[in-house]
């Protein structure tokens, strides 16, 4: 099976080493790992170079782009530029992130899952972050979804979820849409990956406000959006984040901002999740 692998990377001297060792080191290697250089300062041109010395199948390629943090665009824009230099020879398209560690045989399980059912259109294992010398859970979501920081679809699922959305909530409305068009979803416990840093811990205020607005955007509504933003910020132990999340949603609604899904996909998108809200209950 086929894996093609993308890793947007910006400012990650510290960790992209770890990343591609644990890489090299799968059991089942990828066809292609492509880093898509955003427009870093540091040395993680140099580093990745080391590499594609090293393994014909890793590439790397540079892309500008602004300083700024700005949670799903900046990252699905570079994801996109590496989508763009890659052939589409694969079974397997992978968005990782720069600071994770890999298990060895993190690309076989995944392999054999998506071997085993064939309606399987997302996979993954868990993100684990260091904390009182220790590994645990980095618990910020349910355990039924894909993180961000390692995203593996088939290819098929891929093409009709429309690739990715270059905005705060891509990864969410892609397991949406994935289950709008039949496919099934699967995480699994025994793979660990260990995450080097943490998620968010970069983002300002203004990026904090556009979790709301992708919760606008993937058409949830009012009551949906006040459940899912108390629940977030409850996760992160902040009441001034499920402000900052309140405050991104009605902004966005009233400046009328485009949605990422249609009126049909937003209609399964809320009876998906009042199922979710009211099974906890059940």
């Amino acid at each position: 099976m086929n894996f093609h692998i993308i890793i947007p990377a910006h400012n990650e001297e510290d960790y992209i080493s770890k990343t591609m060792e644990s890489l090299v080191k799968q059991t089942l290697q990828p066809k292609h790992v492509v880093v898509v250089n955003d427009h870093s300062s540091d040395h993680t041109q140099t580093i990745v170079e080391d590499y594609s010395s090293k393994y014909d199948w890793i590439s790397i390629i540079n892309s500008k782009s602004s300083d700024k943090h700005l949670p799903g665009s900046k990252i699905i824009n570079a994801f996109n530029k590496g989508l763009a230099f890659l052939d589409d020879d694969y079974d397997i398209i992978c968005k990782f992130d720069a600071d994770l560690i890999f298990p060895e045989n993190y690309l076989k399980k995944l392999a054999d899952h998506f071997h085993s059912n064939k309606q399987l259109g997302m996979a993954s294992g868990f993100c684990y972050i260091e904390k009182n010398g220790g590994w645990i859970l980095e618990n910020l979501t349910n355990k039924d979804h894909i993180r961000g920081a390692l995203k593996a679809y088939r290819k098929d699922c891929f093409t009709q979820i429309g690739e990715l959305k270059p905005s705060m909530g891509w990864d969410t409305v892609d397991e949406l849409l994935a289950k709008y068009h039949g496919w099934d979803i699967l995480t699994d416990e025994s793979l660990h990956v260990k995450h080097l840093k943490p998620t968010g811990q970069s983002y300002n205020k203004a990026s904090k406000h556009l979790q709301g607005e992708a919760m606008y955007k993937m058409r949830y509504g009012f009551w949906i959006t006040l459940i899912s933003a108390i629940k977030l910020a409850s996760k992160k132990g902040s009441f001034k984040l499920f402000r900052d999340y309140m405050t991104g949603y009605f902004k966005a609604k009233s400046q009328k901002v485009d949605f990422l899904v249609s009126k049909n996909e937003g209609i399964f998108i809320r009876d998906l999740r009042w199922k979710g809200i009211k099974s906890k209950f059940s």
